[in-house]
């Protein structure tokens, strides 16, 4: 996984960003340079072929849980439509991975 997808998921899609669907994600890697914006792509790409990358290497990133790999999967393929094949809508997380304050 190159470092700058690395840094990509820890700054707009950890727990504080990763929910926001307010539309603001695909306008601000594409203001990137086209070097950057590239090495996001291609981060996409590896880890959809990189059978180790699992839920638990993605929390590590930005503290978001997934109960398994192919529900990570599929939502990193949604996210990938969304900001590089013109899907419409961002992809949410698991809602039920929001953590939770005590008895809240």
């Amino acid at each position: 996984m190159n470092e700058h997808f690395r840094g990509f998921l820890r700054t707009y899609l950890d727990l504080e960003q990763g929910y926001d669907t307010s539309g603001y994600l695909r306008p601000t890697l594409m203001s990137f340079s086209d070097a950057y914006v590239e090495a996001v792509r291609e981060g996409f790409i590896q880890v959809a072929r990189d059978h180790s990358f699992g839920p638990a290497e993605y929390e590590r990133l930005t503290n978001i849980e997934f109960p398994d790999r192919q529900s990570l999967h599929a939502y990193l393929r949604a996210l990938y439509a969304y900001l590089f094949a013109e899907a419409e809508r961002q992809p949410l997380p698991p809602e039920d991975r929001w953590p939770r304050t005590p008895g809240g």
